[in-house]
């Protein structure tokens, strides 16, 4: 038997949809995946490098699979509108909104979009974020939606963490396309996309499919796109009205469908039957003082997995914090904090089409967070209690 190059000892596991259990294990990896789990009565196998856990808490990293991280410009005037009364709806229509980012985006370097995102990252990384989706469609035009997608590329090269691009320049309509959103729409789907996707920079496509916005029937060609360039597919649906949009996507083949606060409970049924899972981002929810709730008890008995994501952006969610919308999803949008810890590893992971990390299994990629914690339910129910002591990106130790 080869020796494994990594060994956890004495470590409880939080294994996401099981029932806890606190009783000690080892783990054993070998590049950078996990190899055995074995109970802690058995006497510990040698391996290169041995981490005593003394009964900590081991659990698999979170993966924030909703962000739109690189943005310039700053959008708190709409803040105050909105604790004024204003809707996101009604800011959009008078200028605001993703219009007004991109603007911004349009003028920032590269280098100075970059040093932006850093710190944001960064506050990220902190909470035991170590795989995040960000998501361009602040630049509407070809050059800034490249430049973005660049970004998110460069950043991998300066952190430990792995970031999947979302290409979503179908965010919103550039005022150089005002009246034109079906000419819009083929110019990024059949020009922008197969160049941005043969450079590399695309992992996956999104959609806004809003009134304020894009149709499912305008999504169903950029849809198309990507399955034919082999890309994987988002949407933003149902979040400001019903528009049919999640149903449309999950029949596309979406990896996942997100926001969802204006699903019908009977289309739940249709998207678990085409595996798409819902990303919920009470984050979102609560910034734009929405009343409306995502049809939780439904996607429940139903059986689509729910990740919950920090959907981090400059208007309507401006808190690069996961953990802050993993203790608001128990207590806006009613789940568990069991399914809440799921929907950040497992679920999270499989929204982003990896299937490969989000469990303490053999044959997982060996992301790992070791926490000083009573109980992990402390990492959904509590903020500032829970302290992370050590991350593991497929197998290598993260220095602070």
């Amino acid at each position: 038997m080869t020796q494994p190059d990594l060994v956890f000892t004495h470590a409880r596991l939080l294994q996401p949809g099981q029932a806890m259990d606190a009783t000690p294990h080892h783990v054993y990896c070998r590049g950078g995946v996990i190899e055995r789990v074995e109970p802690a009565h058995r006497p510990v196998r040698a391996a290169d490098r041995q981490v005593d856990c003394r009964g900590r808490w081991l659990t698999p990293a979170f993966t924030d699979c909703h962000t739109h991280l690189i943005f310039a410009g700053c959008r708190v005037a709409e803040a105050r509108a909105r604790l004024a009364g204003a809707s996101y709806a009604e800011i959009a229509r008078q200028g605001g909104g993703i219009r007004a980012t991109m603007a911004a985006t349009r003028a920032a370097s590269e280098e100075q979009l970059l040093q932006q995102a850093l710190p944001r990252l960064d506050a990220l990384l902190a909470e035991g974020v170590l795989c995040v989706e960000i998501k361009s469609g602040y630049g509407l035009d070809f050059a800034s939606e490249r430049r973005m997608l660049r970004v998110a590329r460069q950043l991998a090269q300066l952190r430990p963490v792995h970031i999947q691009t979302t290409y979503l320049a179908a965010h919103a309509l550039p005022p150089e396309f005002e009246g034109q959103a079906d000419a819009y729409l083929a110019a990024l789907t059949d020009e922008w996309l197969p160049q941005l996707a043969e450079e590399g920079l695309v992992d996956a496509v999104d959609i806004f499919c809003e009134s304020i916005a894009f149709s499912p029937q305008q999504g169903e060609r950029l849809w198309q796109k990507a399955r034919a360039l082999g890309l994987g597919i988002h949407a933003h649906v149902e979040q400001l009205s019903w528009q049919g949009g999640a149903v449309a996507a999950a029949r596309a083949g979406a990896w996942s469908v997100d926001h969802l606060e204006y699903l019908r409970p009977q289309d739940c049924a249709v998207l678990a039957g085409q595996g798409a899972t819902a990303v919920l981002l009470p984050a979102a929810w609560y910034h734009l003082h929405e009343q409306q709730l995502p049809p939780v008890a439904a996607l429940r008995d139903t059986g689509v997995p729910m990740a919950v994501a920090s959907d981090f952006n400059p208007g309507s969610a401006p808190f690069a914090s996961l953990r802050w919308s993993m203790n608001l999803a128990c207590h806006t949008f009613g789940l568990s904090p069991d399914e809440v810890l799921a929907g950040v590893t497992v679920h999270a992971a499989a929204a982003l089409g990896l299937h490969d990390r989000g469990r303490i299994l053999p044959g997982q990629r060996a992301d790992l967070l070791l926490w000083e914690m009573d109980h992990p339910h402390q990492l959904v129910l509590e903020l500032g209690t829970a302290q992370l002591t050590g991350r593991w990106l497929a197998g290598q130790a993260i220095t602070p």
